[in-house]
């Protein structure tokens, strides 16, 4: 957003209100305006939520609305639409339907074609979302384009690296989990719950963790007990399980990567994951499931470890694997990192997506 500001836009960002958004605008510099959305399905709450998107864009008359997330996708289209504008992007950093069942996914995958309908452009950020996003049919071909090689906002390569880590920051974070470098550290960042892989994570480290008992497995992310839940067992162990490290919520990912001897990926849908790229420009090692998205950014045995999703054994054996050839992966984080500097790099991402602004002003 502030790329865009800097550039001759005049730009206003709209979200819920959260525990990010002070940080946002601080970091941004743009205006700013609180709009409920929810992140579950509430018919009556979205339906307020778009009359009040739509009297917000009527008001503002923006030369172009983009949208991020399925619900302000949803949302933000249909209130765009209505209120007039001519160009209405959204960006699909993801399909919630693709691990749904039942009636649940049929409404998802219409409210995910009635997003396309609604929208004249349609991004997604990887070539394998692309792909699924034609195979199913859920938006006209003519609206699809991947900006550059994917990614929905690319990587600050700046912050992310090893020189650019403050020293009383990294030892302050280390001592917040009893660090010993005696131990082993698998690293998993992201929400804990079921469509992230974190119960065939826990699973597969406690089996690890009894072959090898200095390892240990570091959780950064909010817990969330409402929607998509981890199962009972699961929930039990990561309470109770001396080598499993409870973190809570970090905006400094990169303190625990520049430690970790390997970022666990195990989730089950994705667009195009910032945490694989991150991780990638830390020199992180990366075993991740074998999904839409992640294969975009890791090639199994070159860039990284992929194993098929949901796989429990092969998961282990690729954290064995890890174990036993320190070598062989920090080669394979040293090759990602050379594809995100070429790729990937922020400012590549920016100036794609400002060319792409300004031929559709054109």
């Amino acid at each position: 957003m502030r790329y865009m500001q800097e550039h001759g836009f005049d730009v206003v960002m709209v979200s819920s209100e959260g525990k990010e958004w002070e940080d946002v605008i601080a970091t941004e510099g743009c205006r700013h305006q609180v709009i409920p959305m929810t992140r579950r399905m509430t018919p009556l709450a979205d339906l307020k939520s778009l009359w009040l998107l739509y009297k917000f864009i009527k008001k503002e008359k923006p030369d172009i609305v983009h949208s991020h997330t399925p619900k302000a996708g949803l949302l933000g289209m249909l209130a765009a639409k209505m209120a007039g504008v001519k160009i209405r992007i959204h960006t699909i950093a993801g399909l919630r339907f693709m691990t749904s069942k039942g009636f649940t996914r049929k409404l998802l995958v219409r409210m995910e074609k009635l997003t396309g309908w609604a929208a004249t452009q349609v991004w997604p950020n990887s070539f394998s979302i692309l792909q699924y996003v034609t195979d199913n049919r859920l938006v006209k071909k003519e609206k699809l384009q991947i900006i550059g090689l994917g990614s929905s906002n690319g990587i600050k390569l700046a912050r992310f690296s090893a020189a650019a880590l403050n020293e009383q920051r990294l030892a302050a974070i280390k001592a917040s989990i009893q660090y010993d470098a005696k131990y082993t550290y698998f690293l998993c960042v992201g929400r804990i719950v079921q469509d992230k892989g974190i119960d065939e994570l826990v699973n597969a480290f406690v089996r690890l963790n009894e072959k090898n008992p200095f390892t240990r497995l570091i959780l950064v992310g909010e817990f969330e007990d409402e929607v998509d839940p981890v199962n009972e067992s699961t929930k039990k162990i990561l309470h109770a399980h001396p080598a499993i490290i409870m973190a809570g919520w970090s905006d400094e990912v990169e303190y625990y990567m520049q430690f970790s001897t390997a970022l666990v990926h195990a989730s089950h849908r994705e667009g195009f994951p910032n945490v694989l790229l991150q991780a990638g420009a830390m020199l992180c090692p990366i075993i991740c499931s074998r999904i839409e998205g992640n294969v975009d950014i890791v090639e199994n045995e070159v860039t990284g470890q992929i194993y098929e999703v949901k796989n429990e054994q092969q998961l282990l054996s690729k954290m064995e694997y890890t174990l036993a050839h320190p070598g062989q992966v920090r080669i394979y984080a040293q090759q990602l990192r050379s594809k995100i500097e070429q790729h990937f790099d922020q400012p590549v991402l920016h100036t794609l997506l400002l060319k792409k602004y300004r031929e559709l002003l054109d």
